[in-house]
């Protein structure tokens, strides 16, 4: 335990990246508030700037690098005192990163985040850049006792670290390591922690939420885990994010369609539908597989939402495999879907792989795939004109129109309801009814 200070250091915090890393964001922020640092949204004027970085593809990658030289800047010009980088990147890169960006202090890797207090205790005493990497804990962290930057009312629970997939395209095994489900126990505990402090809406993450509790020799998995979470009584929502394909069996799908808290929402990145393509990714699914799934999906439960991941322009990727998949989507007709272009990533074997697609081209596909999307989701939209929805209140500005989501909107990612004339506060529940859309968003009216 690090000694609260004397003097008042303050520390400015800035969280980039996916939700696994905003809870290690969390994590760090509530360890340097314990030990006595006061946090601040500024950086300009901050004792010390820490960046919490992803490093998963190259334009995370870019946002990070950017952030840092900012960071340094601020530092350069007398403005704050020291620069520590956190995170992915820096788990990625290691020392490297001195190098890519002259004036970073310190350099925290993954398994050094609950030490970031005496980290900063450290930089500020000395002058000499310094790294703290050590090893990948053995075990899936201890997230509880978080610093909540999400809101009061909705959170993200992860339940693994890391991955044992080996996606020919993806650098999470190599920055993460290996697979490690958290017990039942703590993630329970975790789970009771947040619904205490208000918390009504808890987003399950991991790299693979289907693969949970195979390393513990855990019985059901996933469908045992969300069967105890559905016990706590405050929470209203649980939502399951990054599902595998592969890893939805029948079980799965009857505990979702048999429960009252497990809202029929599903995230399952599928990221291609061609075979051949799929074969490339390191993906054991096909076609066939993923259409029964779906079929199978939108049979037991009628009125689930699905949301996919793809990629396009991966090696290989030949007009008519585009053109397949986006048949595909016509068919599949995905609630919300994210696309991303192919990006040659250091240490992944797609790197090498003969036959790169020219940015140009890859560029042209995402245009197209989320063109024929946005079709899709803006059909859906104008068919709930009219209906009622659930929807849970995010936040309320100063002339009474109010943000919320139904539970087929996931927080930070998908589209909104926006009321207006809204009499709820964040964290609640209202009724409503569609009267309108906006672009992707529904315009909803309380009843």
């Amino acid at each position: 335990m690090v000694k609260k200070q004397q003097k008042s250091v303050t520390v400015s915090f800035v969280p980039l990246g996916c939700p696994k890393n905003i809870v290690d964001s969390e994590k760090m922020l509530a360890e340097i508030a314990q030990a006595g640092f006061l946090i601040t949204i500024e950086s300009d004027n901050a004792d010390v700037i820490i960046i919490n970085t992803c490093g998963f593809i190259e334009p995370a990658k870019v946002e990070a690098l950017e952030a840092i030289r900012q960071a340094v800047d601020c530092k350069q010009k007398g403005r704050a005192k020291k620069v520590i980088v956190a995170g992915c990147l820096s788990q990625r890169l290691g020392r490297q990163l001195f190098n890519q960006v002259e004036g970073i202090d310190a350099i925290v890797g993954l398994g050094q985040r609950d030490n970031i207090a005496r980290i900063i205790e450290k930089t500020l005493l000395t002058n000499q850049p310094a790294a703290y990497l050590g090893k990948l804990p053995e075990n899936c962290s201890d997230d509880t006792a978080r610093l909540l930057i999400t809101g009061r009312h909705w959170a993200y629970l992860r339940i693994s670290e890391g991955c044992n997939h080996r996606c020919s395209f993806c650098t999470i095994p190599a920055i993460r390591g290996p697979y490690r489900s958290k017990p039942m126990e703590l993630v329970l505990a975790e789970a009771n922690e947040l619904a205490s402090a208000g918390v009504v809406e808890l987003n399950i993450i991991a790299q693979d939420t289907t693969y949970y509790g195979r390393d513990l020799k855990v019985a059901g998995g996933l469908s045992a885990l969300i069967k105890e979470l559905e016990q706590i009584e405050k929470l209203r929502w649980i939502r399951l994010m990054y599902l595998w394909p592969t890893g939805i069996d029948e079980q799965l799908i009857e505990t979702i369609a048999k429960s009252k808290k497990i809202v029929h929402y599903l995230d399952i990145p599928i990221q291609h539908i061609n075979n051949k393509i799929l074969k490339a990714m390191r993906r054991p699914d096909t076609k066939d597989r993923l259409q029964k799934l779906i079929d199978k999906l939108r049979s037991a439960i009628p009125d689930i939402v699905l949301r996919t991941t793809l990629i396009v322009g991966f090696p290989g990727e030949t007009e008519q495999q585009f053109t397949e998949l986006l048949d595909f989507i016509k068919w599949a007709k995905f609630d919300a879907l994210g696309c991303f272009k192919f990006y040659p990533e250091s240490g992944t074997s797609a790197v090498d792989m003969p036959n790169q697609i020219s940015e140009q081209v890859k560029q042209q596909r995402v245009e197209e795939l989320m063109l024929t999307q946005q079709k899709i989701a803006f059909s859906k939209n104008e068919n709930k004109i009219g209906g009622e929805l659930l929807c849970l209140i995010d936040s309320v500005d100063d002339k009474g129109t109010g943000r919320g989501r139904f539970y087929g909107q996931a927080p930070e990612i998908d589209s909104i309801c926006i009321i207006r004339n809204c009499e709820a506060a964040p964290g609640e529940f209202i009724k409503t009814r569609v009267v309108g859309t906006k672009d992707y968003d529904l315009l909803v009216r309380q009843i």
